[in-house]
């Protein structure tokens, strides 16, 4: 359970009593290895500030990352970007944020003057570099750590009633929101979101509040169906379910559905998600867990389907803030547990191992 006992308030006094010149951290030293350990400390530029980490969840691709599978995490490296803290420190060049702000950050850190950030694509910037990722271009260190040296310009403040906790969320919320604003959802669609894990489920919550008439879960797992009918879902159906197909249809007016959202990143969901639009609709893929798949040409070509790809977060933060303070969407039955960051290695081959039907797992440092 999430510990709101003491106020973040009662906790400033030690935040900037804690020491940075040397942190610990959970450092990916070799592939399956993850150490607690020392490290120094994060050095910030002038445009940056120094956050207290005070909670970062263990996302899937860290998870992915650990084995080498993805490839984007070479060791050694400190994961970790979905996060949030407090500033203790600021550079020089900063404006309008202090020491004692409680603030979450974009997992992105793109540069101002690139063609695609300036076309409002940061998402796609060129040079972009994420947080916690060292795929051999670059190394960016994460929140895995005591401190992190933050750019102001990814920087989010929390509200008051939102806590570290769920500030932790926002990036897994974001992602989903992203792929909802790339749909261009009309009210009355009918929707089917393939892949009931976490981002499939912040997108079945997300789209219960934007006007999706029907909203329709696929998963190969029971129990990730009982979730998403709890998150919002109309009906929910295994993917090996027999005739699957005729079922949505006529769930959708005999048509199909008008849009999809493929949250797995696999070969059978994603022609799961064609296969069950209407002529004329689209797809998004949010999945993005093997580099090819086998793609079904024709019936896109013959059936007029759009198909859209969703990467990563542009600019949705605040408005997922602005969602939780509101108490429009809730991310806390999606926490399983948070625990110290010292524990982290034991948390992290629970996930790998998918042991106890685990959903998302914070550290705190």
């Amino acid at each position: 359970m999430i510990d709101r006992v003491r106020p973040w308030h009662d906790l400033i006094g030690e935040i900037f009593e804690s020491n940075p010149d040397i942190m610990k951290a959970l450092v990916l030293e070799k592939y399956n290895e993850l150490v607690y350990k020392e490290v120094p400390d994060p050095v910030i530029k002038n445009n940056e500030v120094l956050v207290k980490v005070m909670a970062c969840g263990i996302c899937g691709s860290d998870v992915h990352g650990m084995d080498g599978s993805t490839g984007r995490r070479i060791p050694p490296v400190i994961m970790g970007h979905e996060a949030s803290g407090v500033i203790v420190r600021t550079g020089a060049g900063v404006n309008g944020w202090k020491p004692g702000d409680r603030v979450t950050f974009d997992s992105t850190v793109y540069p101002l003057n690139d063609w695609f950030t300036l076309e409002g694509m940061y998402n796609l910037s060129d040079n972009r570099e994420v947080l916690g990722v060292s795929p051999g271009t670059y190394k960016r260190d994460g929140a895995f750590a005591e401190f992190i040296a933050i750019p102001q310009h990814i920087l989010y403040r929390i509200p008051e009633k939102v806590s570290f906790e769920q500030a932790a969320m926002v990036e897994a919320v974001a992602v989903a929101l992203h792929s909802i604003n790339i749909a261009g959802i009309r009210t009355g669609d009918s929707c089917v979101v393939v892949g009931a894990g976490m981002i499939g489920i912040f997108i079945l919550k997300l789209l219960k509040i934007s006007g999706a008439s029907k909203i329709i879960a696929i998963d190969n797992n029971p129990e990730r169906l009982k979730l998403a009918i709890k998150a919002g879902a109309d009906h929910a159906f295994l993917s090996t379910e027999e005739n699957l197909l005729e079922k949505i249809t006529v769930l959708t007016k005999m048509r199909g559905a008008d849009i999809s959202f493929e949250a797995v990143g696999k070969s059978e969901s994603v022609n799961i998600a064609i296969d069950i639009l209407r002529k004329g609709g689209k797809t998004v893929l949010v999945g993005n867990i093997s580099p090819a798949i086998n793609f079904p040409l024709q019936k896109v070509v013959t059936r007029e389907l759009k198909v859209l790809g969703s990467c990563a977060i542009r600019g949705e933060y605040e408005n997922v803030l602005n969602l939780l303070e509101t108490g429009k969407i809730y991310v806390d039955d999606q926490i399983s547990a948070v625990a110290p960051l010292s524990e982290g290695a034991l948390w992290f081959e629970k996930l790998y191992k998918k042991k106890d039907g685990l959903n998302k797992v914070i550290l705190v440092p």
